[in-house]
């Protein structure tokens, strides 16, 4: 799975933020790797040099093998809250979709990934 971290000017931290975003993704998405092949982070501050509640956005974009890609988005007032809501947020989404593809007794359903019948 290989993450990569976009920020905007007004974001900084540099290489050791970029390193944090990694290694929490790929700590918090270690159970997904295996449909997971990119992890695309997005940091913004919504006010630019402003401080404000909630100015600080994260967005997440998961390319997920033989799926459409899947886009969260959490606002914190930190870069870490807002990352981290995200994160939580992917973890619920592609619990939700990767699950529709197994049955409860863990067999492949008539629903696949690919969105296709055999």
């Amino acid at each position: 799975m290989q993450i990569q971290v976009n920020t905007d000017d007004h974001i900084h931290g540099g290489e050791s933020l970029a390193k944090w975003v990694n290694d929490e993704a790929l700590s918090r998405l270690s159970r997904f790797r295996d449909h997971i092949t990119r992890v695309e982070v997005f940091l913004t501050d919504l006010d630019g040099s402003k401080s404000g509640v909630k100015d600080k956005r994260c967005r997440l974009e998961a390319r997920v093998a033989n799926c459409q890609p899947v886009n969260v988005t959490a606002d914190g007032d930190k870069i870490a809250t807002a990352f981290i809501d995200a994160a939580d947020k992917l973890i619920r989404v592609l619990d939700a979709d990767l699950g529709r593809v197994k049955d409860r007794h863990g067999r492949d359903t008539i629903r696949h990934a690919g969105g296709q019948d055999d």
